[in-house]
C-alpha cells in the first residue's frame, strides 16, 4: 500500500475522497473509513465495512463520471465526533457524514449519507 495523504481536518474527507474517485482508487477511498463503518449506498440499503466499501467503490466508480468539488457546509464539531456536509450542485438535497478524530489526530468516516434528496413539499 502507498503512503496516501490523511485527513487532518475532517473537511479534507470530502476534497480526499473527490481526488481518489476521480483516480478510480477504490482502495483509497476505502481508507477514509473506519473499519466498520456504515454507508448509506446503494440507495435504500447499507454497506458496513471497509472492505465491503472498498468493493462497492471498485464496482462502482468504472461506471461513474467524474465528481467535482462541492463546497463544504460548515462543519460541526463535539470532541472526537464532527459532521461534515455539501449540498450538491442541483440543489436536490445534501451529503452528510459522521467522522470521527483518531488516535494520531487525523479524521475517518464512521457514518456516510452520499445522497439525501429532500422530500418535494406539497402546496
Amino acid at each position: 500500500m502507498t503512503d496516501r495523504e490523511k485527513a487532518t481536518r475532517p473537511e479534507d474527507l470530502t476534497r480526499l475522497f473527490v481526488e481518489r474517485a476521480n483516480a478510480k482508487d477504490a482502495e483509497g477511498i476505502a481508507l477514509l473509513y473506519e473499519e466498520d463503518a456504515v454507508m448509506a449506498y446503494p440507495p435504500g440499503q447499507q454497506t458496513v465495512g471497509r472492505e465491503a466499501i472498498r468493493k462497492l467503490w471498485e464496482q462502482a466508480l468504472a461506471h461513474m463520471p467524474a465528481f467535482e468539488p462541492e463546497p463544504p457546509l460548515p462543519t460541526l464539531i463535539s470532541g472526537e465526533l464532527a459532521l461534515t456536509s455539501t449540498p450538491p450542485k442541483d440543489g436536490s438535497g445534501a451529503r452528510a457524514q459522521v467522522v470521527r478524530r483518531q488516535s494520531d489526530g487525523t479524521w475517518l468516516r464512521v457514518l456516510d449519507q452520499p445522497e439525501f434528496v429532500q422530500p418535494e413539499r406539497s402546496a
